[in-house]
Order: C-alpha cells, then sequence, then structure tokens
C-alpha cells in the first residue's frame, strides 16, 4: 500500500484519502497558481494504519463518544488522554520509509518543511472545521517531522474539534486526518484572503488580511494584521486600514517564535496597492477554477505570493449593497414622513412595486383629502409618496400641508359623516364593496390567456383600488384612535383604587386576526381525529407540507381521501385569511402563495402548546361584561350613560379598525398572479431568470417588453443572442443594492432638523433612534413582565426561526404576524404605539408589548436573553 502522494496529482476523487486541504492545493497546482515549491500528503490510510498498529481505535471511540451537551471540561479530559494515546505510539516502520523518501524529495537533510492536517470532514463548503486541527511549521529533520506528524494525527482530537464536529452531528468514527508536508515558504509577510467580502457577501470584493512574518498567527488571531478590501475586477484599493503591527511570528532552530517588529515597520503597509492587486488577481483565478469563492491563506517570500492551501468559503451571506449614511431628498420645499400607509413597508422597496404605488398613492390621497378637506386644497405635486434610500416616505409641499391643516375641522366633520371612502359608514357601504367588486371583475379572467397589455392593466388596475381602498381606512384609524382615547379618559375620572386598567374593557371582541386565528386552531382539532395525520403534520417539515398542499399528494402514512379532505379544509382557510399582508410591497409573498407560517402555528397547537382561542376570547368577554356591570352599577344615571355610551363607541369602533386593515391585501394574491404570469412569460422571452424576477423590473421595462410583444401568452418572441437573459445583471444588482439598504435605519422625517423633531416627534410611530446603553425605551402597550430569549425576525422568510416562549421583535406587525403572537412570550417592535394592532393583539393574547422603540431590530440579536416591561415601556438587554 502507498501512504504518500504528492500533491500535483492530487484530484478532488481523492477526498476520502487525502482530506479538504490537500484536494485545495492540488487544485491550485492544476490551475497553474503559485504554490510552494513540492510538497506531498500523508493519506489517512497512514492515519488508520498507526491507529490499528498501536490498537488505539476502541479506547478513541470510548473516549470521544461524548453527546453535543457534554461539559467543556469532559472534551477536555477526554482530549487529553487521547493525545496521551497518540504519543506513546510509535510510527509503523513501512510508514516511515515512505514518510523518509518524501522528505528525502522535498530536500532531506535539514529542509525546512510546513506540517499542516488536512482532515476529511474539513475545508468543505458545507461546514467549517477550519483551524480545528494543529500545524507545525519550520520542521527539520527526519526525527522531528515523525514527531510533527503523529502530533498533527492527534490534534484530530482536541476538546475544540471534538465539541465542534458533536455539534455539526459528524461522528467520532467518520472522521481521519492526512497531513500535508510542503517546502517551508519563509515569509516576510503573509495572511489570508476571502476572494468575497464576508461582511457584506458581495463576489466584486476580495478581503485581504495581512502581517508581518508568518502566517500561523494570522490564522490564529494572535497578531494584529492590515485589513484591505480590493475591488477584483479592477484592483483598486476600497478601503485600507493599517495596524499598529506589535508582534510577528518568525521561524527558529526547530519551530517558531514571537519576536516584536521593528518600529520602522509596525505602522508601515505589509503590502502595497500593486501587491495587494495582484494577490486578488492570484485570488480572482483560484475562485474561477474552484467555481466558488476561497478562503486562502497566502505568503510573500523575495516578492512572490504563495498560496498555502484553499477552501470555500462558508455561510456567504447573499451580495448587498453598501448600507446608506445619506438622505438626499429628490423634491424641495417639503417635507417627508414615514408613518400612516408607510408603517405597512418596514423594508426598501422592489422597484417595481416603488415605480406603481407612487402616482397611485399621491392620486388616492389626493382625492380623499379635497373630499374631506373642501375647497381642493391640493393640488398636483402637493403630495407624492417617492421613496428616498428605497424606503417609502409621504411628501407634502410645504404651503399646502399648512393650508390642510387650517381645514382640520371640516375633516373632521366628513370623518363623523361617514360619506363616501370616509368613516366607518363609508368603509362599511362604500369602500369594501367597490374594492371586492373591482377584484370580483379581474377574477373572472383566467391569467393564462389575458394578452400583456390586460395582465398590465390589471395590475394596475387592482393596485390602485388597493391604495383607495388603504386611503379610506385612514380614516377610521383616527375614530378609532379617538373612540379609545375618549374612553380612557372618562374611565380615569371614575376609576378607583384596585380597578384593572382600561384595556380590559375592550378585550374578547372578534377581528379578522382572531377569527385567521381560531380557524387554525379549528384545524389542528380537526387533524386530531386521526393518528396518522398528526404524525404525517407533525414529523413532516413545513417545505414538504406546502409542496403536498400545492400538489394534491398525501405525505406519507396518511390515507389519500383523509388528506384531501384536510387540505381541502386548509385550503379553505387561505380562501378566507390568506390575503393578509406581512409587507405591502407585492413583491413579498402572502400567506395564499406561501402558507408556512399558518402551517407551523397548527402545528403548535397540535404539540399543546398555545391556548384555545375560543376559551379565551369566552373568558376574556365574561371578565369585560362583569367589570362593566361593576362600574355601571355603582355610578348615577347620567354618568353611567355617559360611561356606557363611550365604552359602545370604543369596543364598536376598535374590532373595526382590525377588519379594515386586515383587507386591505384582499387583492394582492390576485395581483400577483397576474405579475408572476408576466414574469414567466418574460422567462421564456429571455428578459428575466426567473418569474419572480419581475418584481426587480423598472414599470418602463415591464412596459416596454408588453409593448414589444415578449410577455403574450404564446411567449413567441424571444431575445436571441445573449448568453444570458438580458435583465439578469441589472436584477441582481438591484437585489444587491436593496439588501445593503434593507440594513439601514430609516429616518422617520426628512430633511432631519432639530426643529421637525421637534414639532413632529410626538406624532411619529417609532422612537429616537439614538438610543444606547443597556436599556431599549419604548412606549408600553400592554401590561406585564417577561425575560426571554429575543427572536428578530425581518420578515416571513424568518418566521421558521420562531420558537415557542421568545420574543417576537420586529420593525412593525401586521394582521397577517398574528399567528406567531400565539407561541410568543412579549413582543417588541421598532414602529407602532398603544393604539396599533400589534397592542391590539398582545392585550387580546395577555403578553407584554412595548412598542415605537425605533431600534430595537438594530440592537437586538436572536437568542440574546431581554427583559420586556410593558408597563415602563422598556427593554433591557440582559
Amino acid at each position: 500500500m502507498t501512504y504518500v502522494m504528492d500533491l500535483g496529482d492530487v484530484d478532488r476523487n481523492d477526498i476520502a484519502g487525502v482530506g479538504g486541504k490537500a484536494v485545495g492545493l492540488g487544485g491550485l497546482i492544476r490551475a497553474g497558481l503559485p504554490v510552494p515549491p513540492a510538497g506531498v500528503v500523508l493519506t489517512t490510510d497512514a492515519y488508520a494504519a498507526f491507529v490499528a498498529d498501536n490498537k488505539l481505535g476502541e479506547a478513541i471511540q470510548e473516549l470521544a463518544g461524548l453527546p453535543p451537551e457534554a461539559a467543556a471540561e469532559d472534551y477536555e479530559h477526554a482530549s487529553a488522554l487521547i493525545r496521551t494515546l497518540f504519543s506513546k505510539g510509535a510510527m509503523p516502520p513501512r510508514i516511515r520509509a515512505e514518510l523518509e523518501a518524501a522528505y528525502e524529495r522535498l530536500g532531506g537533510g535539514d529542509t525546512a518543511v510546513s506540517v499542516r492536517s488536512s482532515a476529511t470532514a474539513e475545508d468543505l463548503a458545507s461546514a467549517s472545521f477550519a483551524g480545528q486541527q494543529e500545524s507545525y511549521l519550520n520542521v527539520r529533520g527526519m526525527d522531528a517531522l515523525a514527531k510533527a506528524v503523529i502530533n498533527c494525527w492527534a490534534s484530530l482530537w482536541t476538546a475544540r474539534a471534538m465539541a465542534y464536529r458533536a455539534r455539526e452531528g459528524v461522528p467520532p468514527a467518520q472522521v481521519r486526518l492526512a497531513v500535508v508536508i510542503q517546502q517551508m515558504v519563509e515569509a516576510e509577510a503573509a495572511g489570508v484572503m476571502f476572494t468575497a467580502n464576508p461582511s457584506n457577501g458581495r463576489r466584486d470584493q476580495t478581503v485581504i488580511s495581512a502581517a508581518w512574518g508568518l502566517g500561523e498567527a494570522v490564522v490564529s488571531g494572535q497578531v494584529t494584521t492590515d485589513d484591505l478590501t480590493v475591488e477584483t475586477r479592477t484592483g483598486k484599493i476600497l478601503a485600507r486600514q493599517t495596524a499598529d503591527k506589535e508582534l510577528m511570528t518568525v521561524p527558529t532552530e526547530n519551530g517558531t517564535a514571537e519576536e516584536k517588529v521593528a518600529e520602522a515597520r509596525r505602522r508601515a503597509p505589509v503590502l502595497d496597492d500593486a501587491a495587494a492587486a495582484e494577490l486578488a488577481a492570484h485570488g480572482q483565478r483560484t475562485t474561477e477554477h474552484f467555481g466558488s469563492p476561497q478562503d486562502i491563506e497566502w505568503a510573500r517570500a523575495g516578492g512572490r505570493f504563495f498560496l498555502l492551501q484553499s477552501r470555500p468559503i462558508t455561510a456567504l451571506p447573499e451580495p448587498a449593497g453598501d448600507v446608506p449614511t445619506e438622505w438626499p431628498v429628490p423634491y424641495p420645499k417639503g417635507l417627508y414622513f414615514r408613518a400612516s400607509i408607510v408603517e405597512q413597508m418596514p423594508e426598501p422597496l422592489s422597484p417595481l412595486f416603488a415605480d406603481l404605488i407612487d402616482g397611485s398613492v399621491s392620486r388616492s390621497i389626493s382625492a380623499l383629502m379635497n373630499q374631506a378637506l373642501g375647497g381642493h386644497p391640493l393640488r398636483e405635486g402637493d403630495v407624492r409618496f417617492p421613496t428616498v434610500n428605497g424606503y417609502a416616505y409621504y411628501y407634502y409641499r410645504t404651503w399646502p400641508m399648512l393650508r390642510m391643516t387650517a381645514r382640520t375641522v371640516p375633516a373632521m366633520s366628513a370623518l363623523f359623516r361617514g360619506t363616501a371612502h370616509m368613516g366607518v359608514a363609508g368603509w362599511r357601504d362604500y369602500s369594501h364593496p367597490g374594492y371586492e367588486r373591482i377584484i370580483k371583475d379581474w377574477s373572472t379572467k383566467p391569467p393564462a390567456g389575458l394578452s400583456g397589455a390586460d395582465l398590465l392593466a390589471g395590475v394596475q388596475a387592482l393596485l390602485d383600488a388597493g391604495t383607495v381602498y388603504y386611503t379610506a381606512v385612514q380614516s377610521i384609524i383616527p375614530l378609532a384612535d379617538m373612540s379609545e382615547l375618549s374612553f380612557r379618559g372618562f374611565y380615569k375620572t371614575v376609576r378607583r383604587r384596585g380597578d384593572p386598567p382600561a384595556q380590559q374593557f375592550l378585550l374578547g371582541f372578534d377581528s379578522e386576526p382572531i377569527r385567521a386565528e381560531k380557524s387554525l386552531y379549528d384545524l389542528a382539532g380537526w387533524a386530531r381525529s386521526d393518528p396518522s395525520l398528526v404524525s404525517a403534520l407533525l414529523e413532516s417539515t413545513t417545505a414538504e407540507l406546502a409542496e403536498c398542499l400545492r400538489t394534491g399528494s398525501a405525505p406519507a402514512g396518511v390515507d389519500g381521501v383523509l388528506w384531501q379532505e384536510w387540505r381541502i379544509a386548509f385550503q379553505e382557510h387561505l380562501d378566507l385569511y390568506g390575503h393578509a399582508v406581512y409587507n405591502l410591497d407585492f413583491a413579498t409573498p402572502v400567506p395564499a402563495d406561501n402558507p408556512s407560517a399558518q402551517l407551523e402555528t397548527v402545528k403548535f397547537y397540535l404539540r399543546g402548546q398555545g391556548t384555545d382561542p375560543h376559551e379565551r376570547q369566552r373568558l376574556l368577554t365574561e371578565r369585560r361584561e362583569e367589570l362593566t356591570r361593576d362600574v355601571a352599577g355603582r355610578l348615577r344615571p347620567r354618568r353611567r350613560a355617559l360611561f356606557l355610551r363611550v365604552l359602545r363607541w370604543a369596543q364598536e369602533t376598535a374590532p373595526v379598525r382590525e377588519d379594515a386593515l386586515a383587507d386591505v391585501g384582499l387583492a394582492w394574491p390576485l395581483l400577483r398572479r397576474f405579475l408572476r404570469e408576466l414574469g414567466r412569460r418574460l422567462v421564456a422571452s429571455g428578459v428575466i431568470a426567473e418569474a419572480d424576477d419581475v418584481f426587480w423590473l423598472r414599470f418602463s421595462e415591464l412596459q416596454g417588453a408588453v409593448e414589444f410583444g415578449l410577455a403574450e401568452p404564446e411567449a413567441g418572441i424571444a431575445l436571441a443572442g445573449a448568453s444570458r437573459p438580458v435583465r439578469a445583471a441589472a436584477v441582481e444588482d438591484r437585489r444587491m443594492l436593496w439588501r445593503g439598504q434593507s440594513k439601514a435605519a430609516a429616518p422617520q422625517m426628512l430633511p432631519r432638523k432639530a426643529w421637525m423633531e421637534k414639532a413632529f416627534g410626538s406624532m411619529m410611530p417609532g422612537g429616537p433612534q439614538q438610543q444606547a446603553g443597556g436599556v431599549i425605551k419604548g412606549t408600553g402597550a400592554s401590561s406585564g413582565r417577561v425575560t426571554a430569549a429575543a427572536r428578530v425576525l425581518r420578515g416571513p422568510g424568518d418566521f421558521g426561526l420562531m420558537q415557542p416562549g421568545e420574543v417576537l421583535v420586529a420593525r412593525m406587525t401586521t394582521p397577517a404576524w398574528t399567528p406567531l403572537f400565539a407561541m410568543a412570550s412579549a413582543v417588541v417592535t421598532d414602529v407602532g404605539g398603544p393604539l396599533s394592532h400589534s397592542s391590539i393583539v398582545a392585550r387580546e393574547y395577555g403578553i407584554p408589548a412595548v412598542l415605537g422603540t425605533g431600534v430595537a431590530t438594530q440592537r437586538l440579536a436572536g437568542g440574546q436573553t431581554v427583559s420586556v416591561d410593558g408597563d415602563a415601556g422598556t427593554v433591557t438587554i440582559i
């Protein structure tokens, strides 16, 4: 048996015998990239032979078989015993002979070599095992080499390596170790290079860390480094931080040591611009060879670069643009606000939605304001709905805004009269039926049979109907707020010591989000009638269940007829409630498209978690009625009549607010079907790569494709001559820009002036964004105190991360988020107040809520323990 291979002979098929590091080096050699001039790998068969000849296998398996939850000292103890066994072992003569012959090929005598591990579970794209084993540099002489190899084998069983593999689910019997031996590069400088930026995922940026001396101390983080970001294509230096490099690693007689850097070199850059560009070019060639971004260790000696190893970068985020720091406004002489409808758009807008929504909202808000205020105080351009760094803002010209303020009294009168699109009566009798009628008209037309022009017309008609409807809902929100504030104010005058808070009188009423929750609870109860259905729902992943719902095929072990019955019942739920939006931007799927959150809630109830919403509502109703009788019974007739009148107003109006908000997205499932049908046709015509890329087109691009005939039912026209879809690069760039924008904390008002904060700050739905320290302040919106782990959710794509008992942290919530409230122990948001959806639902569930913090999603991390005080309005980081 041969135990040694030249690195130049290694390829990917040898991974089991030589490990990830050796495969990476073999690839570098074949690609013609600069590597140390000579190198070999001692295969895993040599490791197995050493273990077998020294009878170590049984002891290793017994000592290393610790569970992931074992204490650190248990891993340390097991590691010490295993490594002692290795140190007492003898290298089999047949292996030593091959090793000695290989060493002679590398120079023999006292030639300096490096000895590095190459584990079979290491350096793979699926997990980062880098640094779990040890390396030995500047090894000289055969005896020292044999000892270094044995020590390298033993380092497979360090406490850190064993614990990491246990957490990753890699059993001890699965790992073996090869050893890479190369001629030593006595580096004057060394470091690490990532051929994609690990902080923002940008594939067009190379990040380099560099230090004087050998590179092992850089990899282990023992020395400070210069850090550079290079534009890969051009070699331009985008960012440079030159460190004060106090220590460096240098070779000694047989090993390495740290010594101080000469004063003249401490603050000098390790790599000048030309050298950094040259190194980045080597990295780009490496990426092209392996087909994925790489994590590379490099050294520089005699002015030449050497690549010492290369492995895939694991957990690389999707590319993101720069996070905005400046907020330039598109129109002068006006004020910009993120409030009202903008609360339903917590993220940057997709390009197509941004283009369509601006004119749609501007038209609807102007029409409503002119109707309510009389005299047409708003003219074209006085109100707009632009984006700044992708975030939506209401824009009002200064003088028209003052004119509107002066007409507040007629506006309030219109609200209470309930004229068309105004107030509760206007919503019930005019706005909601009109919205439903437009949806019904378009729903009779199958998307597949419509022309591209008709599909686009349908999209515009449905979106306009939605914005007109939402504008009408804006007239209900102040009525609901006024009714609750009026009751709270009056209740203060009759409340006695020991009486419950005012919110207790407003609980237990049905609304659309509560009905949706009851429906999911009933679906879980329906499933409990058959154990096989319960098992399938709990044991299948949410993605598997969603696919079964889509295709109609039953999960394994479930009767097909039974599954179809439950599937029909679940579809009926989606038909009733699947239009609830997580985000008004139509690029975000609604539950009708992706019911993952609803399926997770069904599973939650099937596990016996949560409470019966029917029973909860019954108890809340009984408590509310009892409290009402108690208070009313002790009041004199006139005060009792006024108390009951104000209470009835609040109780009747608040649920209407929730019903109205829940139906804002009523057109969204159909609207998204129209757009995705257009997307499918544009894929066939070579315009975009995937149907959902349609949301990332500009409206002018989509309109142009329709006019050119690229979006007809048969998609008969295809753009030829392009190696990829013609808008693919633009879509990728826009997604990248969006990801960077989404990390920003958008100001609630622009321009950012002290007088604006003073004049309007108290009206904004989010708190100040300059909060520091361990306590985050917001508005207490639901009483109670809870200490638990935080779960920061950016949107529906994160819903699967939510675990029962965690604190739900989000920029804001809409009625579509309600299923998560059943799992949450508390709610914290950036945006919202005591009269918002989040507060109303949190009070129904009896969990504390702190809203309008402005910074919670920026300041908190998933898994971080926080104490939420819904009475004080604070979130304390523990």
